[in-house]
Formats: C-alpha cells, structure tokens, sequence
C-alpha cells in the first residue's frame, strides 16, 4: 500500500501560506501609512487642512489593512487545525506504534 501526500494537509499548508502572505502585506500598508502619516505631522495648518480629505482615504486604508491582517491571523489558525485533523487522521489510520 502507497501512502501519498494528503490533500487535505497540503490544503491547510496552503492556508497557512495564504494567511502568511496575507498578513505580511496588510503589515506593510500599515507601516508604510504611519511613516506617511508622521511626514504630513510636520506640515503647516494650511497644508494640514489641504490634507485632511487624503487622511480620510488613509484612515479608510488603516482600517482595511487592519481588517486584512485579522483576516489573515485567522486563516493560518484555521490551516493549522486542518493541518493538524489530517496528520492526526492518518495516524489513526496506521498504526505507528506497532
């Protein structure tokens, strides 16, 4: 009898890269609009007023990063536990400690 891979641990190893790339991308957008922001704090008030209208489609951004990296933690979570049930099915299956 040949043992292949299981579909269902590459399908949660999959997740977990997904997930992974998922938060490193939403990581990046939020460091990279807090090094925006903190350029536009040194402005002047007249400026600052100009500014006010891109600060909300930055805080709309934050906030979808922000979401995105919820979303991501949550997807390596649950690749792990698909991971996990299938490694731990086919243990069941064979008997490792005979």
């Amino acid at each position: 009898m040949e043992i292949t891979g299981s579909s269902a641990f590459y399908a949660g190893l999959g997740a977990i890269q997904n997930g992974q790339n998922r938060v490193d991308q939403a990581a990046s957008q939020i460091a990279s609009n807090g090094v925006e922001r903190a350029g536009a704090s040194q402005s002047t008030s007249y400026q600052a007023e100009r500014l006010r209208g891109v600060d909300r489609s930055q805080q709309q951004d934050l906030a979808t990063s922000t979401v995105q990296l919820a979303l991501g933690k949550h997807e390596v979570e649950l690749g792990v536990k698909v991971a996990k049930a299938s490694d731990e099915m086919l243990g069941r299956f064979i008997d490792t400690y005979a």
